[in-house]
């Protein structure tokens, strides 16, 4: 017998919102806790939740089964293992957490507390997205031949000023390779398979006051031979939507924030794609819309009541996380940087 999942925010700053409206509007699912250091900002994210202002009082609930982490990503960490300790499942928003080996102790403890672990890449549920991996997996692209990333967006002085952790390798991890670019770095490893190896440089050209880059290059040799490039920036003057490029032998796809804006494969004409709106993160991160969050805790709902893994659990997630990583490396060192890690 399905059971009604009880949910758990822990920490109710801007992504809080999508997470709220989610699982709000999931079959199966429902919000019974919200913590934040401000407790005042958790009763008001969900006023029907009960708020605390020490998110261990959240974990401790009985009726709590899964645990939202929307906190700065340096700080999942610790957080996960207790909330894994405590036996709740774990949805923690991208970047998993801001490094890899940190990453891998949260998939650890999951792993050894017998928890679910998703991780929050919402593009995998987009129906243009869905239907380009059902063409890859088909092999009617043909032979991989290139593989390109291009999430070239706008965030504001005052985006990086809003709080004193953004923009910091301590507890952002990296800047728009790590933060904004992550969604379709996975999406390309998604459809190109694993990256052999990468050549990449990373710069700070216009954003000020913070550590990390807000532009970044590279160039990618896949497993499989393919090549391909990886651009990001938060300093362009005006947000573009992002694009992914798959080319193979027998054919093209480019989607543009998810959708299909072109099709051209052998023997397979364009799918009939579903329009519904996620919003778009180019130049305003809150005008993305909650249907992806949505669409990834139902999934997250069914692996658990299911017994499954989720679509994107621990370890899909790291895969950015290292081959991001690896252009942070490639760029510190000047060298090419040879995956895993």
């Amino acid at each position: 017998m399905k059971k009604e999942l009880g949910f758990g925010i822990i920490g109710a700053g801007a992504v809080s919102r999508l997470h709220a409206a989610a699982v709000a509007n999931c079959p199966g699912a429902r919000l019974v806790a919200v913590a934040d250091l401000c407790e005042e900002r958790a009763k008001k994210l969900a006023p029907e939740a009960a708020a605390y202002a020490d998110y261990r009082q959240l974990v401790e609930r009985p009726d709590v089964d899964v645990v939202c982490l929307c906190v700065p990503s340096g700080m999942r960490l610790p957080i996960a293992i207790e909330a894994a300790r405590a036996g709740k499942h774990i949805l923690a928003e991208k970047p998993l957490e801001v490094t890899l080996e940190r990453a891998d102790s949260i998939i650890a403890a999951c792993d050894e507390a017998g928890v679910r672990l998703a991780v929050i890449f919402q593009l995998r549920f987009m129906p243009g997205v869905r239907a380009l991996r059902r063409a890859v997996e088909s092999g009617a692209l043909g032979k991989p031949v290139l593989g390109d990333a291009y999430v070239k967006w706008h965030r504001s002085q005052d985006y990086y000023d809003s709080s004193d952790w953004r923009g910091t390798w301590e507890m952002d991890g990296g800047g728009a390779l790590m933060n904004q670019a992550i969604h379709h770095v996975d999406l390309l490893q998604w459809m190109m398979g694993p990256v052999e190896s990468v050549f990449g440089r990373t710069a700070t050209l216009v954003r000020e006051r913070i550590q990390v880059e807000d532009t970044a290059a590279a160039c990618l040799k896949f497993a499989n031979g393919a090549l391909g490039t990886i651009e990001a920036c938060t300093s362009a003057s005006t947000g573009v939507p992002a694009r992914l490029e798959i080319r193979g032998e027998k054919g093209t796809v480019i989607l543009e924030d998810g959708r299909i804006a072109f099709w051209d494969v052998e023997g397979m004409p364009q799918p009939e794609e579903e329009r519904a709106d996620f919003g778009s993160g180019a130049s305003d991160p809150t005008a993305i819309t909650s249907l992806g969050h949505q669409a990834q805790i139902n999934d997250l709902v069914q692996a658990i009541n299911q017994d499954r893994a989720p679509v994107v659990d621990g370890r899909e997630a790291r895969k950015a996380i290292e081959i991001i990583e690896a252009i942070y490396r490639s760029a510190r060192t000047g060298s090419v940087v040879t995956l895993p890690l």
